[in-house]
C-alpha cells in the first residue's frame, strides 16, 4: 500500500458535528471546543456555518464564535466556515473569515433539499461569490459524491458536471463528501483516480469528507490515500450528520484517524491526546454519545505525539 508521508487533518466537528444536535450548545462551549482543537495542532478547522438560522438554529451564533476565535493569535488562517450561498459568504466575509467552503451537491435532488437551488443556480452563486470577494479563499464541498439519499447512485457525469463548472470558475480546492456514508473503497479509489486524470495539471487540491454510517469510513480513508489524497475531514468524537440527508450518521472520528496515522507512521502534527481530551470535554457538555473507537477501547493509554 502506498501512503503519503504526511496528511492534513481538517476538523469539522464544530460545524458538521454540532449542526445536527437539536439541544442548544452554549456558545462558550463551542468556542472552548474550537480553542482546544487549535491547541492540539489542528491545522484547519471548520468552526461554524453561515446558514440561515431558520434552517440550522444551532449555527445562529456564527458571528460570535468567529469573533472569539479570531482573537486567538495565529487562528485566522486556520479557520474555515461553511456557506450555502453568496448571502452566507457576505456574512462570513463581514465577520472576518478568510476561508469558506461552499457546498454544491452532485445530486440535483439533494441540492434542492439542501440549499433550494439547482446545481446550475449554485454554480452561478459560486461564480458571483468569487467575483465579489477575490480575497476570499473558497473551497468547494461536493456533496453526495458517492451516493444520494433521494436518488441513490450518483453518476460520474453528475460529479464532473459540477466540478467542470467549478474548475472553470477558478476553484482549485475541492472536497468530495460521502454525505450519507454509502461509499465503498473501490468506488472511492476509482472516482479519485478518474478525477485526477481528468483535472491533472489544473492544480486541484483534493480532500475527502467521510461519514461512518456503515462503518466504512476507515476503509474508504485508506482507499483515498492509495489514490493520492492527503487531506481528510473528520469530526472530534465522530459527531455529525447532514440534517437534509435522511440516514446520515456521524463523521469519521478525528481521534480514530489520528490513531491510524500514528500507528502507520504518517505525520499529522496533531496531538491525539489533546483531541481525546477535547472529545471528553464536548461530549460531557452536550451529553451526546461519541462515535469513536479509540476513546472506547483505549481510555487510559497515552499515545506518542505525531
Amino acid at each position: 500500500m502506498k501512503y503519503p508521508s504526511s496528511v492534513t487533518v481538517v476538523e469539522v466537528g464544530p460545524r458538521d458535528g454540532f449542526q445536527s444536535i437539536k439541544p442548544w450548545i452554549e456558545t462558550a462551549d463551542k468556542i472552548e471546543t474550537c480553542r482546544r482543537l487549535l491547541e492540539a495542532g489542528i491545522p484547519l478547522m471548520e468552526c461554524t456555518s453561515f446558514i440561515s438560522p431558520k434552517a440550522i438554529p444551532q449555527m445562529k451564533d456564527a458571528e460570535e464564535v468567529v469573533t472569539a476565535l479570531l482573537a486567538i493569535p495565529g487562528a485566522a488562517d486556520r479557520l474555515l466556515a461553511l456557506v450555502g450561498n453568496k448571502k452566507g459568504a457576505d456574512r462570513a466575509h463581514a465577520a472576518g473569515v478568510k476561508k469558506v467552503a461552499m457546498v454544491i451537491s452532485a445530486s440535483a435532488e439533494h441540492n434542492k433539499n439542501n440549499v433550494n437551488k439547482t446545481p446550475d443556480q449554485s454554480l452561478e452563486e459560486l461564480s458571483a461569490t468569487i467575483a465579489a470577494y477575490p480575497d476570499l479563499h473558497i473551497k468547494l464541498d461536493l456533496a453526495t459524491a458517492f451516493g444520494c439519499p433521494f436518488q441513490g447512485e450518483v453518476s460520474m457525469e453528475e460529479i464532473t458536471y459540477v466540478l467542470d463548472g467549478a474548475v472553470v470558475a477558478g476553484i482549485r480546492d475541492i472536497c468530495l463528501c460521502d454525505t450519507i456514508g454509502v461509499g465503498m473503497p473501490d468506488q472511492v479509489g476509482r472516482i479519485f483516480r478518474a478525477l485526477q486524470e481528468r483535472y491533472g495539471g489544473r492544480g486541484v487540491q483534493w480532500s475527502v469528507h467521510l461519514h461512518n454510517t456503515r462503518g466504512m469510513a476507515m476503509a474508504n480513508t485508506i482507499a483515498a490515500m492509495e489514490a493520492g489524497v492527503d487531506r481528510f475531514e473528520t469530526a472530534v468524537a465522530g459527531l455529525g450528520g447532514c440534517p437534509f440527508a435522511p440516514g446520515a450518521s456521524g463523521n469519521m472520528a478525528t481521534e480514530d484517524l489520528l490513531y491510524f496515522l500514528n500507528e502507520t507512521g504518517i505525520s499529522s502534527g496533531v496531538d491525539i491526546n489533546q483531541v481525546i481530551g477535547t472529545s471528553d470535554y464536548i461530549t460531557g457538555k452536550i451529553g451526546c454519545c461519541r462515535d469513536s473507537k479509540i476513546n472506547a477501547t483505549t481510555v487510559h493509554k497515552i499515545f506518542p505525539k505525531a
